[in-house]
């Protein structure tokens, strides 16, 4: 179990126990966290999960493959540390993973 932050584009803060194996995006939904709609359901056939991860975390997630990349080509105001939170599997390596959701989801 991974405790995640999710800070909203206007500033409210979600700390929340994230079980191993689901992803940072499930984590989220199943919390009620506003601004993570995944509409695919997790798929990676969607950008509606898109999240910006703290600088500090870049260097320790997995890169990015492909199939993401283009997603993310068509999200919402994409940045150098735009990530898919479903693409994000949780593990206690995330422990304190702090990521930001854009102000609209494509």
């Amino acid at each position: 179990m991974a405790k995640i932050t999710y800070t909203t584009h206007d500033n409210k803060i979600y700390t929340i126990n994230v079980k191993n194996g689901l992803s940072v995006m499930e984590g989220a939904v199943q919390n009620d966290v506003p601004g993570i709609d995944a509409d695919c359901g997790g798929g990676m056939a969607c950008a509606t999960c898109h999240v910006y991860i703290k600088e500090n975390w870049l260097d320790k997630l997995p890169a990015k493959e492909d199939g993401e990349e283009d997603m993310l080509d068509m999200a919402f105001e994409p940045k150098i540390n735009s990530r898919l939170s479903c693409q994000l599997i949780v593990s206690d390596a995330l422990e304190g993973l702090e990521v930001t959701i854009p102000s609209k989801q494509s």
